[in-house]
């Protein structure tokens, strides 16, 4: 008998592939099929080109923003919808929907997350609930935020939205002015107050450095959630999470949305093999059992939903969810991955160097509007 074997790519952390390896290897038991993992770093997986990586494998975990870049260059198969009805039903906020384009769905959410907020809940007596608290904090040198590129403009994208002037994903300028303007500063006052090291640091290096026990930082505002770490032994300390702190009475509204999506290759040799997995994987009884279990964070709504899922995560999926119901799809045109890795970088220029901020956001919106440009 001869033994399938498919090739995947997912991203290097233990949320990215360590529930794909456990489900591959139930997966193998039950189908015979084999499916073996490479890992590419949190930088490569938010820009290497998705049409290289499909010529050398047949599964693929992609982010969202990607789709209508993935749409013309035609290296992904689209999904047949009629598999996909317990899937769609339960997308945990607008999980599923921001792998449709075109017509057509072109990935399935594995896994579903969105700008949280982390805290310690050894040293404090509750998540904070609004930014007067979090500047107040921020002042004694106990907060902390990561701005390395893409994340800091995933920061002005939330805080803007929370204002209630979400960005026009179809143009032709992206910031209202005179909001983004004032988050631009409200970004740059807490800059002020605290570590500089967090220009250079990603969501992985902040949990890495605050699940430490001296570690100074006791809260971050705003940053794309991990489960792991509110599991009892994962580092040295459980983190708490809950919603993002409020801003002027508004609720937890308009959070970046971000997560995980399984394609699969046009140029898989085995198509049939590698829809059956996709679809298996981020289906509810997978999402909620193995997946979760080995240290995912599901993107169907059962799993959030689940009594031990919850338990073994300190309560990570329902303290969360009403940021996820609440988050904000980012554009997902051909032209918009360069986009934003350049606009990031033109941020964080513009912040530490002080220039105006009325300077910082039209450059933004003009870099967006030619990123629009067939």
């Amino acid at each position: 008998m001869i033994t399938i074997t498919l090739k995947g790519m997912t991203w290097d952390h233990p949320r990215g592939y360590e529930p794909l390896a456990a489900c591959s290897a139930l997966w193998q038991q039950r189908t015979g099929v084999e499916i073996r993992w490479d890992r590419r770093s949190l930088q490569d997986f938010e820009s290497f080109p998705i049409d290289e990586l499909a010529r050398q494998y047949d599964l693929i975990v992609i982010d969202h923003p990607h789709v209508g870049q993935v749409t013309r260059e035609g290296c992904l198969l689209p999904f047949d919808d009629t598999r996909l009805a317990s899937i769609a039903q339960g997308t945990v906020g607008r999980s599923f929907p921001s792998y449709h384009w075109q017509g057509k769905q072109w990935a399935l959410p594995i896994d579903a997350a969105t700008q949280v907020q982390a805290w310690r809940p050894d040293r404090l007596d509750a998540a904070l609930t609004d930014w007067t608290q979090v500047l107040e904090l921020a002042r004694g040198g106990r907060v902390a935020l990561p701005l390395r590129a893409p994340h800091s403009l995933m920061c002005l994208y939330t805080l803007s939205a929370q204002r209630g002037a979400p960005g026009w994903v179809e143009g032709p300028a992206l910031f209202d002015v005179e909001v983004a303007s004032e988050v631009c500063e409200q970004l740059r006052t807490l800059l002020a107050l605290i570590d500089p090291q967090c220009m250079a640091m990603d969501p992985i290096a902040v949990f890495e450095a605050m699940a430490q026990s001296d570690s100074r930082v006791d809260c971050v505002p705003l940053i794309y959630g991990y489960a792991n770490y509110a599991w009892q032994g994962f580092r040295p300390v459980r983190l708490g999470f809950a919603d993002i702190p409020g801003f002027e009475g508004r609720g937890p509204v308009g959070s970046a949305l971000g997560g995980t999506g399984i394609a699969v290759s046009a140029r898989t040799a085995h198509e049939k093999e590698a829809f059956d997995f996709a679809v298996w994987v981020a289906d509810a009884q997978a999402q909620r059992g193995p997946f979760a279990a080995a240290g995912g964070q599901p993107g169907h709504a059962a799993a959030w939903e689940d009594d031990a899922v919850n338990t073994t995560a300190g309560e990570f999926y329902r303290a969360t969810r009403a940021t996820l119901e609440g988050a904000w799809v980012r554009p997902r045109h051909d032209g918009y991955m360069a986009f934003q890795h350049a606009a990031s970088l033109r941020l964080n220029a513009g912040l530490q160097s002080g220039e105006p901020a009325r300077g910082i956001v039209q450059a933004l919106n003009a870099m967006f509007s030619e990123s629009l440009a067939p």
